[in-house]
């Protein structure tokens, strides 16, 4: 299709006509050198088709091509830049270099303007050339290869006539090629300019990223350092009662999925044990869990603490500070007394679940991080809810897997088994050999109720083995135990103790006359079940 503007019969060349186009030009030629010199990046692709369509109008030229070659792509030729007269039809955005202009392309190449009154001028080798260029109607015109500073061609500069044949005065060309040197300084600045933000966006990035890793590296350092001072020893759960049995299975059972685990429980009985029991169990038992206590921190510092700061973030923060979330990337965050975590921050902690995007205080930079969360509480956060102290979302976000660890009250036949773990440890540190328990201690200590849990038994064994004497330990219990309001009372406990004070008079004789369960109103097989359920055993001597 070519382009619906009528030919004209060339006139005679006016010379005062000539004069003036060509001050106009000199005049244009000057205004573009002065207008591209330092001119920004972002500017540059609209100005060079301005001055394409100027250049075009004071020359009463039809159209201007600009053409460019990339190193990516060393065979195609990209029109980037043009101006074309009102119903010129389109044309393609890259053209194979071989299949359409081969013979242009070795003469740019080798830095050679080609200049055609009429498309008869051309060689015979440049056959092909000129088909592609007549297909368009272009019956005369200038080419202009693009490099600087002797470089390398990298396009090429077109100005096309369509209505005529033309002469092509070789002043008139040299002004062209400054034209096409212009542009050329120009696209080169742009490059540099572009290919100087990436690689300094690039370093910017790489440094962030080794600040980042420096930052995280240096709390992770921090952290193992508290998790030596605060480590107790304890390395397992220690129980074989059914109660404990079904609590480590469920453990095992969610341990290796990421799912969240709500875990609860009274205070003292191993919740962190237990946290720290599924992440070892986990996939991502590589790297540390990551603890978190939402009740050892004042509201102010929380939000730091789980999701860092910048520097100057609030006053007093002096340096900056990677969260618990960053360093818990790939692990496992356990989230000690998640009741105590104020409303505010409960919103945050929800899309960090949701979506594992957070933002350090004092940035308005979104950051991710892959990382499982366990919490725990020894709170009803049920009832917390409608009293409207907890997110509802938030809490049955967390509550996708529950598992609550039960008192040591209600596993009293595990209280010997925790007693000697807890002398091999403290006999190993302290370098004492005790070795053996009268056995009136040891009934009475599963008589008791233990209101601070395994916590409270480790602690009164610890206090013992220092003031003990011998091979043999003397425990003295807390003096008359806890009040009625300090330990909730169950109907079960209510039973547990009723049940074991009975066997204890009896000396443990369930069945036949003065047995426990004549004395209790039960058959002997009903008793063994309650026994068994409420997890009452005798005490090994």
């Amino acid at each position: 299709m070519k382009p619906d503007i009528t030919p004209t019969a060339a006139t005679p060349p006016n010379p005062r006509r000539s004069l003036e186009s060509r001050l106009r030009f000199e005049t244009l030629l000057a205004d573009l050198s002065a207008r591209f010199v330092n001119m920004p990046a972002a500017k540059v692709d609209t100005e060079i088709e301005n001055a394409q369509r100027q250049v075009c109008e004071c020359l009463d030229l039809d159209l201007s091509l600009l053409w460019q070659l990339f190193p990516d792509h060393p065979d195609t030729m990209f029109l980037t830049h043009k101006h074309l007269p009102p119903g010129f039809p389109p044309l393609p955005e890259a053209w194979d270099c071989k299949e359409t202009f081969p013979w242009a392309l070795e003469r740019f190449l080798v830095g050679e303007t080609i200049v055609l009154s009429r498309l008869t001028d051309a060689p015979a080798e440049a056959a092909l050339d000129v088909e592609v260029v007549r297909q368009f109607g272009v019956k005369s015109l200038v080419a202009i290869p693009l490099s600087t500073g002797g470089g390398p061609t990298f396009g090429a500069l077109n100005f096309d006539i369509v209505r005529e044949e033309r002469e092509w005065p070789s002043e008139l060309v040299s002004r062209m090629k400054l034209v096409a040197d212009v542009f050329a300084n120009a696209l080169a600045r742009k490059r540099d300019e572009v290919a100087l933000r990436e690689r300094d966006a690039q370093l910017r990035q790489t440094l962030e990223e080794v600040r980042r890793l420096r930052d995280r590296l240096q709390m992770e350092n921090v952290y193992l350092r508290e998790q030596l001072q605060r480590d107790d020893g304890q390395q397992r759960i220690v129980g074989e009662t059914q109660v404990m049995l079904k609590m480590l299975a469920q453990a095992k059972r969610v341990a290796p999925t990421d799912a969240a685990v709500l875990i609860t429980g009274e205070t003292g009985t191993g919740k962190e044990l237990l946290a720290q029991a599924i992440h070892d169990m986990s996939g991502r038992s590589g790297k540390s869990m990551v603890i978190v206590n939402c009740a050892a921190l004042p509201p102010p510092l929380i939000e730091s603490e789980l999701f860092g700061r910048e520097k100057g973030a609030y006053t007093g923060a002096m340096t900056r500070q990677v969260g618990r979330f960053e360093v818990a990337d790939g692990s496992t965050l356990f989230l000690d007394e998640i009741g105590d975590l104020p409303l505010d921050l409960q919103v945050k902690l929800l899309r960090v679940l949701q979506d594992g995007r957070f933002e350090r205080l004092g940035s308005n930079r979104t950051l991710t991080a892959n990382v499982r969360v366990i919490a725990a509480t020894n709170h009803d956060l049920g009832a917390m809810v409608r009293d409207g102290r907890f997110r509802e979302d938030l809490f049955h976000r967390l509550n996708v897997f529950p598992i609550d660890v039960p008192p040591l009250r209600a596993r009293v036949s595990d209280i010997p088994l925790l007693v000697w773990s807890f002398v091999q440890e403290f006999n190993k540190k302290m370098g004492r050999s005790i070795e053996s328990i009268p056995r009136k201690t040891m009934e009475r200590l599963m008589a008791h109720p233990w209101p601070g849990n395994v916590r409270e038994l480790r602690n009164l064994i610890e206090r013992a083995m220092i003031v003990s004497d011998g091979r043999s330990l003397t425990i003295d219990l807390p003096a008359g135990g806890p009040g009625p309001t300090s330990v909730p009372v169950t109907l079960e406990e209510v039973e547990r103790k009723h049940i074991r004070e009975v066997l204890e008079r009896v000396h443990w004789r369930i069945s036949g006359k003065g047995g426990a369960a004549g004395i209790l109103g039960l058959r002997p097989t009903t008793l063994h079940s309650r026994m068994k359920k409420l997890g009452v055993s005798r005490p090994k001597p």
